[in-house]
């Protein structure tokens, strides 16, 4: 027996935190009864429904897109602007964002319909790292920098510890290029953190994810994660190495 959200999540209904969501919205039955129970368990023989569509398991696919500046990280938007989602037109599986990273930030990102991969991917206990460059507006002072690294007061708590690295500076244009490696994942997390110091983001691609990087790809091109890859981050999520 498994709890329900761990089962839609690996349905690929939704990660396990949406999921969660749609159980406690009445919106799950479970052999044609609602459910609002979190800890409900259910067997294979049960017929799962999520807002009167049967549960239906699906393969696991796992993708790695370098995603372009102007896409949003989500699977649908009321204005009608392009997600993630419209990359990938011929996948037949519901996929979803790993997390999210701003319409401004390019980079790497993951979309799967395993919700309990993209859990472990995305929950800060876990530590999966994420390397940013940014470009800045101003020339951060050293003591600024530290203050990120040790973590720094936004309106939502302090961030956890960082690394960071000043990659250059350009006196002319008064900008610097620096490097941030965080584990959190909150909402425009890394530009707020700059302009905490008084250094606006003009510019932010994410460089890495974990030991996954956009080599190879051109900004709007992807590739399926090998076997390996997935093994890999399972093994980073669950034990902090690399498997």
């Amino acid at each position: 027996m498994e709890r329900l959200q761990k089962v839609l999540a690996q349905a690929g209904v939704a990660s396990r935190r949406k999921s969660e969501q749609l159980i406690l919205e009445g919106k799950v039955k479970v052999n044609g009864i609602v459910v609002t129970e979190l800890g409900t368990k259910v067997t294979n023989s049960d017929r799962v429904e999520v807002e009167g569509v049967e549960l239906v398991k699906e393969k696991f696919v796992y993708y790695l897109l370098y995603k372009p500046r102007g896409v949003l990280s989500t699977v649908h938007d009321d204005k009608g602007r392009k997600t993630v989602l419209d990359i990938f037109p011929e996948v037949e599986e519901r996929i979803f964002p790993v997390g999210r990273l701003d319409y401004d930030t390019s980079g790497v990102i993951i979309l799967t319909n395993d919700g309990d991969f993209s859990y472990l991917m995305t929950h800060p206990k876990f530590g999966i790292k994420k390397k940013y460059i940014a470009k800045v507006k101003g020339i951060p002072l050293r003591e600024s920098l530290r203050k990120l690294e040790r973590g720094i007061e936004l309106e939502d708590g302090k961030t956890a510890p960082a690394h960071v690295k000043m990659q250059s500076v350009d006196k002319k244009s008064g900008t610097a290029l620096v490097e941030i490696t965080i584990h959190e994942g909150r909402n425009r997390q890394v530009r707020r953190m700059f302009d905490a110091i008084g250094c606006p983001v003009l510019k932010l691609r994410r460089e890495s994810f974990a030991m996954l990087t956009t080599h190879g790809l051109n900004a709007g091109e992807s590739r399926q994660l090998t076997t390996h890859e997935v093994k890999q981050l399972r093994v980073l999520a669950e034990t902090g190495k690399i498997g």
